[in-house]
């Protein structure tokens, strides 16, 4: 059964939104049949199980979507998007030490986001987990600031 979810869109009028969802929607894309994975209506650009991994690393923090993309939000400002199988970005002015990183798309390190492995399977899934938490929370700081 294919997996249709919904959630609210992430606010297209935040100019601090503007990198990643440029970003977003060049790479974004209609459902192309029925039996697609959709998020709201646009074909899921992540799989379910990250989607779940970030709902999992912050439950508290609203999960928003952005042209197939599932978007942590604060205030409506993006706070870390999932992307493939392992992908985060997440908006932090450094990339987290200690942790597998990757390299951002250019457009998106230029504003201030970070590329981060979802699973950092080298790592002790407890330590991983933890130490994954701990840099949506220093994102949820940066945008917080980013806020005010």
């Amino acid at each position: 059964m294919p997996m249709r979810q919904d959630l609210p869109s992430i606010s297209a009028e935040h100019p601090q939104n503007a990198a990643l969802l440029d970003f977003l929607q060049a790479q974004g894309s209609p459902p192309h049949g029925p039996n697609d994975y959709a998020l709201g209506e646009w074909q899921l650009h992540t799989h379910p199980d990250l989607l779940d991994r970030l709902a999992q690393l912050a439950p508290r923090v609203p999960l928003h979507a952005a042209y197939g993309v599932p978007v942590l939000a604060y205030e409506g400002i993006a706070v870390a998007a999932a992307l493939g199988t392992s992908t985060l970005l997440v908006r932090l002015p450094t990339a987290p030490p200690r942790l597998k990183v990757g390299l951002p798309d250019p457009s998106l390190a230029a504003h201030g986001w970070q590329e981060i492995d979802a699973w950092q399977g080298e790592l002790p899934s407890a330590e991983g987990d933890r130490r994954l938490a701990g840099v949506i929370r220093g994102a949820l700081a940066n945008v917080r600031d980013l806020a005010s």
